[in-house]
C-alpha cells in the first residue's frame, strides 16, 4: 500500500490568517485534532489541539515563577506566543514534513515515528495538498490487513475510486471521510458513523456491487444523534 490508498483526500485546511478561534471552531466541527495551514496550495505550518490548549487560561502560569530561571528567552517567548496569538500564522508549527502520494506505508510510519508526529500532509509532484495520512488511517490499513493481498494495487486503488463515486452519486448516501474506505486485496473496508442502519446497509450493497470487489468488511457504527456530538457504535481508531 501507498499513501494514495489510505490518505483522506477531503483535507480540511486553514490560511495563515485564520483566527485561532476559528480554528478551534473548524477541530471541533470536522472531529479532528489538527489542520495544515496552506498558503497558495501549499503547506506552510500546521495547528493542533496542542497549540490551542494555552488559550483556554491564557493568564495561568505553567509551572512556578522561580522555574522561569532555567528557560531561555526563546522558551518563554514561546509560551507567550501559544498563550496570546490570534492567527495561524502566530501559532502554526513551521517546517511541515510532507510525503508524496506513492510513499509507501512503511516509510509514512518510519516518519511518524521518526518525527514523533500524529499526521503527514500528502503533496503532488508541484507540492500543492490533496491527502492527510493520520496515524488512524494506518491502524485502518493494519487491520484491513489480515492477510498478505492478491491483488495488484492499482486494482485495489481502482475499486476504491469506483466505490467512492458510486457513493457520491447517490442522495442518500452521507459522504464518507475517504480515509474510512480502504481496499485491500479486493476487500472494501468501511470506517466511521452513519446515521442510520438503512443507510449503512445500502453502502455496503453500493461496494458489494463494485467490479472486482471480492468482500465487504462492515466497521462501521451508527450515529446516535446527528446534532450532538454523541456517537455509537464507533469501532474504529480514534479520529486523527
Amino acid at each position: 500500500m501507498i499513501a494514495a490508498d489510505i490518505m483522506t483526500k477531503n483535507v480540511v485546511t486553514v490560511t495563515p490568517d485564520t483566527t485561532v478561534t476559528d480554528i478551534a471552531r473548524l477541530l471541533m466541527e470536522k472531529r479532528i485534532s489538527a489542520v495544515p495551514v496552506v498558503e497558495n496550495g501549499r503547506p506552510v505550518g500546521i495547528v493542533s489541539e496542542g497549540d490551542l490548549l494555552r488559550q483556554v487560561e491564557p493568564g495561568a502560569p505553567r509551572q512556578p515563577k522561580w522555574l522561569e530561571l532555567f528557560f531561555s528567552r526563546d522558551t518563554l517567548a514561546a509560551e507567550y506566543i501559544h498563550a496570546h496569538a490570534r492567527t495561524a500564522r502566530q501559532i502554526m508549527t513551521h517546517g511541515v514534513v510532507s510525503v508524496m502520494e506513492d510513499t509507501p506505508i512503511s516509510d509514512i510510519v518510519d516518519i511518524l515515528e521518526g518525527k514523533r508526529i500524529k499526521r503527514v500532509p500528502v503533496v503532488d509532484i508541484g507540492g500543492h495538498v490533496v491527502g492527510i495520512v493520520s496515524r488512524s488511517n494506518l491502524l485502518q490499513a493494519l487491520i484491513a490487513r489480515t492477510r498478505p493481498p492478491v491483488t495488484n494495487g492499482d486494482e485495489d486503488t481502482r475499486i476504491r475510486n469506483a466505490y467512492l463515486a458510486e457513493i457520491r452519486a447517490q442522495a442518500w448516501a452521507e459522504l464518507p471521510d475517504e480515509g474510512n474506505v480502504i481496499v485491500d486485496a479486493g476487500v472494501v473496508h468501511l470506517w466511521g458513523a452513519v446515521k442510520s442502519a438503512e443507510v449503512r446497509k445500502a453502502m455496503t450493497v453500493a461496494a458489494l456491487n463494485v467490479p472486482g470487489v471480492k468482500g465487504v468488511e462492515d466497521h462501521m457504527g451508527e450515529r446516535l444523534d446527528p446534532d450532538a456530538m454523541t456517537w455509537g457504535g464507533w469501532p474504529a481508531p480514534p479520529p486523527a
